[in-house]
């Protein structure tokens, strides 16, 4: 299977490459943008997209842009009879849910930009029949764009303060997680699974951003100080945004489950795997310094 990639620097994209070279049934292709010359070069099974991690914050312009590039990767698609997978974030689903939310509910943001994607999301839907829409919870990841965790490791060993909301939950996903979801999907769907549509794909236990990064915090802590390092961390404080009730944009992800067999992975394990490699990475840019001043 030959799949194309666009945003190389994404954190997905980065994932996606770490999974198809530890495998020999995936050829991938990464490219910054893409130009219906290249695609017609390559001849994918399938192209995918990456997401815009924080749309609700993130400038008008650049939603506006990313739009614009999906629809002409899709007419590109449409095309030459090419899938797509567009990845996109749960906060599509502006104002969330008290339940968890399934896959046939489509989001009704007010914000303009995310209006701007669900529109997307309409055509794809209605233009392209092979597609597949993914939404995402929060992606982490240690590196690339977009890679939430590296974010937070960097600004907390540089001893700067973390901001984060205690009244909005959500289930934060790991990139690696969801590029082995991808393929396994996209394996099948090779296979005659012919299952298009839209999926949800996030972690399991619904956290509150301001919990996680604490948690993020206290492992970090933990581990450092078991590497015998003495680190002033930067603190977290805890912000609230929706005094009433609690936001919750939890996404029900039974469909993947149900037709594909992908199973959730608990994002505490992601991070504890992702935070071993981070301080051994640490420890072993460390070493040759002090055996240079021991020599």
């Amino acid at each position: 299977m030959k799949l194309l990639i666009l945003d190389a620097g994404h954190c997905l994209s980065l994932a996606m490459a770490r999974e198809a070279n530890r495998r020999t049934d995936v050829t991938l292709v990464i490219e910054p943008g893409l130009s219906p010359e290249r695609l017609d070069e390559v001849r994918p099974d399938a192209l995918l997209i990456p997401p815009l991690s924080r749309p609700l914050t993130d400038a008008p312009a650049a939603v506006t842009a990313h739009a614009e590039a999906v629809e002409a990767c899709m007419m590109a698609c449409r095309e030459r009879d090419v899938p797509l997978v567009w990845c996109v974030s749960d906060q599509l689903y502006e104002d969330g849910h008290e339940e968890p939310i399934d896959e046939h509910v489509v989001p009704a943001p007010r914000d303009e930009g995310l209006r701007r994607l669900v529109a997307t999301g309409e055509r794809i839907r209605a233009e392209l029949p092979r597609h597949l829409i993914v939404r995402l919870g929060p992606l982490f990841a240690l590196e690339g764009g977009h890679a939430w965790l590296g974010e937070l490791l960097d600004t907390l060993v540089s001893g700067n303060e973390l901001r984060a909301e205690n009244d909005v939950i959500f289930c934060p996903t790991s990139a690696d997680s969801v590029a082995m979801a991808l393929i396994g999907m996209l394996q099948q769907q090779g296979c005659g699974a012919d299952a298009w549509g839209s999926y949800h794909l996030a972690g399991t236990e619904p956290v509150s951003a301001y919990t996680f990064v604490s948690m993020v915090r206290t492992q970090l802590a933990t581990r450092l100080e078991g590497q015998g390092e003495t680190v002033e961390l930067g603190g977290v404080k805890a912000l609230s945004h929706h005094h009433d009730q609690p936001l919750r944009r939890v996404l029900n992800c039974r469909r993947v489950l149900d037709v594909f067999g992908v199973h959730q992975k608990p994002w505490r394990l992601e991070v504890g795997r992702m935070l071993d490699i981070w301080c051994l990475a640490r420890d072993d840019d460390a070493r040759p310094a002090e055996e240079t001043r021991e020599t």
